[in-house]
């Protein structure tokens, strides 16, 4: 196969595993904010899901999730 042809075939591998990468990534940030929507903990669905808490936040906001309220404060 000539240096071409395989570049060609490449390119296409390369495309297509990256629609299924931009698939698998939108469809895990549904589940993320479904999640979220059903009460689970922020900190649960950060630990379950393959993206970061600073994510995790961005993906809520972007959802019309708000914050949670803070929970109360340790005595030191």
């Amino acid at each position: 196969m000539d240096s071409m042809t395989r570049l060609d075939k490449a390119a296409t591998r390369y495309r297509e595993a990256k629609q299924e990468f931009d698939a698998a990534r939108d469809a895990a940030a549904d589940a993320v904010a479904d999640a979220l929507r059903a009460g689970e903990r922020p900190t649960d669905v950060t630990a379950r899901s393959p993206f970061t808490a600073a994510y995790v936040r961005q993906i809520a906001r972007k959802n019309g999730i708000e914050p949670a309220k803070p929970g109360p404060k340790k005595e030191s």
